[in-house]
């Protein structure tokens, strides 16, 4: 049974070059299934569930869903022959009911641990993958999250303030790009500098099919911000921006690994900052130095 899914990736990979990926997609009828819109990245379609039902604090700090808690499904190929990607963010108690769904449906289960240390509720993180017809990956999706008390129904529209917190143009300006606000939230994704390859069969991993730097902050009180994500790296990385980012009072909660068959080998290394702008932005800004990005 594992070769025959490993065949039927290997034939994925060949059957469907990145640049047609998403492009032989019927998202309306994604959007249908999943009662909300997604998103188009480049040749992916990525669809948002935040966690609005958790009340998570870390070291004192509310945790806004778009800083931690975002559950996502992005989509990649065609109508036949699609994959879905993501990562699901999950109560302990809701862990085995989800993955028991995703299993019985196909899909393979890539890593289950921890983002964050020291929260209240713990919560965990489950990545998956699946491949097959888009309509059916995501009516499995849908199945097993509803296991779950992840909010099903369309999200409210985001209000949008008038000007932008000063935070945010000040972290712009010291890691020198510019990052997406939303829902008090100043996220980045910054792309590896080399290709990722999903094997057999060598298929490139776009940037948004969560392979490159994600890097989020929001408001931790006057003049302070909190910082977390995951930097993306190879092995040679891994120990320099450990020190890097110790040595700006960042602490390191997790490193572990989100795929199975990547090449080159990844690892990601998920962070916690707390602290006035400048010194959690500088050390940011520090660690990605380290990092062969784009």
């Amino acid at each position: 049974m594992k070769s025959i899914k490993r065949l039927a990736l290997f034939t994925f990979c060949l059957l469907v070059p990145v640049a047609l990926f998403a492009q032989g997609l019927d998202t309306a009828r994604l959007d249908k299934i999943f009662g909300r819109s997604g998103q188009k990245l480049g040749e992916v379609y990525k669809f948002g569930f935040p966690r609005t039902d958790l009340h998570v604090t870390m070291h004192g700090v509310a945790i806004k869903p778009g800083l931690a808690l975002g559950t996502w499904a992005a989509f990649a190929g065609s109508d036949n022959e699609a994959m879905v990607m993501g990562d699901i963010v999950l109560l302990p108690s809701e862990v085995a009911s989800v993955m028991l769904k995703l299993r019985q449906r196909g899909f393979e289960i890539m890593a289950l641990h921890n983002h964050l240390l020291g929260e209240i509720p713990h919560v965990m993180y489950m990545h998956y993958m699946g491949h097959g017809k888009a309509e059916e990956l995501a009516e499995s999706f849908k199945a097993a999250l509803a296991t779950s008390s992840t909010p099903m129904g369309k999200p409210a529209a985001a209000s949008k303030s008038a000007t932008e917190p000063a935070f945010v143009k000040a972290v712009e300006d010291i890691l020198g790009r510019k990052g997406a606000f939303g829902g008090g939230v100043l996220a980045f994704g910054v792309p590896r500098g080399e290709s990722i390859l999903m094997s057999p069969g060598g298929m490139t991993l776009p940037p948004s099919l969560g392979v490159a730097e994600s890097i989020n902050f929001q408001e931790a009180g006057p003049g302070k911000v909190a910082a977390t994500g995951d930097f993306v790296l190879i092995a040679d990385e891994v120990n320099p921006v450990i020190s890097t980012l110790q040595e700006h009072h960042i602490e390191i909660d997790a490193l572990h690994s989100h795929m199975l068959t990547e090449q080159p080998r990844l690892f990601f290394m998920h962070f916690w900052g707390n602290g006035p702008t400048r010194e959690v932005a500088e050390g940011i800004k520090a660690a990605l130095d380290k990092v062969h990005t784009k």
